[in-house]
């Protein structure tokens, strides 16, 4: 019961969030140009703040653990290719394929994740879990955009790709982040005080925007991409990966950021990402909205089923 509630109170202020813009969208406060111009300043100026103070302030002196690095970064190249070669087969508008993709390998982890892995590791042994935010953070953000310019409409190319990647705030926020990280680059306290202050507006103001666009109605026009979305998240990913990793060994500390790594929902910055790379943003909105909400159940389950077979 403790694990559902923890599981419940991670997802609350998310949906309340959301909630709150559906409900601004809805009596006219937020109009069609704002929401365009919060999910534009969200994703070029708050998310990168957020993205490089959580990689920056990750111990990974202390954290370092490179079986698991490898295995996470290793597991998600390929769901990712697994997901590029299916995902196609499956859906036929580019705009949705992008997304749908995006959605199922890009996990709310921060959010939703770290208090999970505290509740269930404990504060001394969050290390390997912060991990995986300085080191998985930029690989995710970098598959993103891979997987947005390969759908956005005409013919891919590396090229294409390559300008994509070099100019995403959010990759060059991260690697940043970790660039001052590993050479231990001090900021000045005042400038460091008004990033975190900046970069904590970035989930909020996300999820409001988000909620804004947010369509009752995106449930039944996207009823198939939903049940696959959903379904790939939160059950296939982590149970292919899970497994993989409990066979080879990881365990507790090491096995619940793997689960968190991949089982956890949608992140919200998939959204903007999304409508900024020309992707179907009510689908993304949608895919965000309902693994959000499921997750409460699936975590749970995933949770309960491990620690019965005392492999957490």
């Amino acid at each position: 019961m403790e694990n559902l509630i923890i599981a419940f109170n991670a997802v609350l202020p998310v949906m309340l969030c959301i909630m709150l813009g559906y409900f601004l969208a809805r009596i006219g406060m937020i109009k069609e140009e704002l929401r365009k111009g919060l999910n534009s300043l969200c994703f070029k100026v708050f998310l990168p703040m957020y993205l490089f103070n959580s990689v920056y302030e990750t111990d990974v002196s202390t954290a370092f653990n490179p079986g698991l690095m490898i295995f996470c970064c290793l597991g998600m190249i390929a769901w990712f290719a697994l997901l590029m070669v299916t995902i196609p087969r499956l859906e036929e508008e580019n705009p949705r394929r992008g997304v749908l993709i995006q959605a199922m390998f890009r996990s709310n982890f921060a959010l939703f994740g770290l208090p999970m892995a505290e509740t269930l590791c404990g504060a001394e042994n969050m290390g390997p879990t912060n991990l995986l935010i300085g080191v998985c953070v930029p690989l995710v953000n970098i598959l993103a955009v891979i997987t947005l310019e390969t759908f956005r409409g005409g013919k891919p190319s590396a090229k294409k790709m390559l300008i994509g990647i070099a100019k995403n705030p959010l990759i060059i926020a991260s690697l940043l982040g970790l660039v001052f990280n590993l050479l231990n680059i001090p900021l000045y306290t005042g400038l460091k005080k008004t990033l975190v202050d900046l970069g904590k507006v970035a989930t909020p103001l996300s999820m409001v925007a988000l909620g804004a666009s947010f369509s009752f109605a995106s449930a039944r026009i996207y009823r198939k991409q939903l049940l696959l979305g959903c379904s790939g998240k939160l059950i296939i990913c982590p149970m292919l990966t899970v497994a993989m990793g409990a066979l080879l060994g990881f365990r507790s500390e090491t096995l619940v950021p793997i689960l968190i790594y991949f089982g956890a929902p949608t992140a919200v910055s998939s959204f903007p990402m999304a409508q900024q790379m020309d992707g179907d943003g009510e689908l993304a909105a949608a895919l965000v909205v309902f693994t959000s909400a499921l997750a409460i159940v699936s975590i749970f389950l995933w949770v309960f089923v491990l620690k019965s077979f005392g492999l957490i």
